[in-house]
């Protein structure tokens, strides 16, 4: 913020915040932290039971990699220090902007239990006795009010500028790429995400559903991505290494590039273990094959969601860092068995910028917070 001149500054009337959804944070009613955050990565399977008995069946919660695992996780290591807020990063820095940490976004909150169909928490979430820890659910669009002091002063921006519920970073890139019907997104950044539209919403462990402009958006996020290319290569040499890479010729290499061990889409299991060799001598057939598997991976989680009910898809858009390699888009086209589009220069803040506008644009007693029907209405 601080590199635009005053003059942009002076002119920004709304703002929007995209963020990793499943990174879970425990703190107090002001936004003090009251310990480290659990990242989207970490799985909990010791809390796997007590998910599933919280929650209705199917719910993206039933999961030892979703963030009611990791909510209990935080509770547990935390019970002697009192009143506790639990909120995912975009919904955290969301009340930095207000002042108030009241208040969650519906699609950041879905692994953490918001049934988006019923518009509630589901099973007996809201029963609990640490209920009051969960955050108030808005949808995606909301005006939830002006600046906050703190922030105004901090960024040096307008007493009116408003704060606009956002999305998670993998929704605001489909803003971004405005996708045509049979098309789907694939985010290639650190993690590798899956979205479409779909006529109907799906469910299941690691399966995200949101609603996006009105239509059910439907997907999952690997933990594979291009983070595991940087484990082993720099920028520099993932550009030089490709220019070697013949895409149509594959490696012989069986690799699953995950992280860490644990995975969340396109299956769930907290104990599937990477598999990153035997690594070749030729640094270059070794990158061929750690693109193959984040490949079969992607193919893989396009059939899994077309097996729980969404359409199949006919082209797909990738976006992010990822976008840039030309290779990797003739691999993924060998794997996918359809053409891929590549968008590297659309980015989710451009997606969020969309959003923050619209919500600019509307009347404003039509979705300022705090009315009944803005909490599960879906995006104007």
């Amino acid at each position: 913020m601080a590199s635009l001149e005053p003059g942009l500054r002076r002119r920004i009337g709304a703002i929007s915040l995209d963020g990793t959804s499943g990174t879970l944070l425990r703190c107090d009613p002001l936004g003090s932290p009251l310990g480290d955050a659990l990242p989207y990565h970490q799985a909990c399977p010791e809390q796997l039971a007590a998910c599933t008995a919280l929650v209705a069946p199917g719910s993206p919660a039933a999961s030892a990699s979703g963030s009611l695992a990791r909510a209990l996780e935080l509770r547990q290591r935390q019970h002697s220090l009192g009143l506790g807020l639990l909120r995912h990063q975009a919904d955290w820095l969301m009340g930095w902007l207000l002042g108030d940490w009241r208040w969650g976004e519906e699609g950041n909150n879905l692994k953490l239990g918001w049934d988006l169909i019923e518009g509630r928490w589901s099973g007996t979430l809201s029963r609990q006795t640490w209920a009051h820890e969960l955050p108030e659910v808005v949808a995606s669009g909301t005006r939830l009010g002006s600046l906050g002091a703190g922030a105004r002063a901090e960024l040096d921006l307008e007493p009116g500028c408003l704060v606009v519920a956002g999305t998670t970073d993998a929704n605001a890139a489909v803003l971004a790429a405005d996708p045509q019907p049979g098309d789907g997104i694939t985010v290639l950044g650190t993690t590798l995400v899956l979205k479409q539209f779909s006529p109907a919403p799906i469910q299941g462990p690691g399966i995200s559903c949101h609603r996006l402009g009105g239509h059910w958006l439907v997907g999952g996020a690997s933990n594979a991505g291009g983070g595991v290319l940087r484990q082993f290569f720099t920028d520099r040499d993932l550009e030089q290494l490709s220019r070697q890479i013949n895409p149509d010729q594959p490696s012989g290499l069986q690799l699953r590039p995950l992280p860490r061990r644990g995975e969340r889409f396109p299956i769930d299991d907290p104990d599937l273990e990477p598999l990153l060799g035997p690594r070749p001598v030729s640094d270059a057939l070794f990158l061929q094959g750690l693109l193959e598997g984040l490949a079969a991976i992607e193919r893989d989680g396009w059939q899994r969601l077309q097996a729980l009910g969404a359409p199949p898809i006919g082209r797909v858009i990738s976006l992010g860092g990822g976008a840039r390699n030309p290779q990797w888009r003739r691999i993924r086209e060998r794997f996918l068995g359809m053409p891929v589009a590549n968008r590297p220069n659309l980015s989710a803040a451009a997606g969020m910028a969309r959003l923050a506008l619209r919500a600019l644009q509307q009347e404003p007693g039509a979705t300022m917070a705090g009315e009944p029907k803005a909490l599960a209405a879906p995006t104007p």
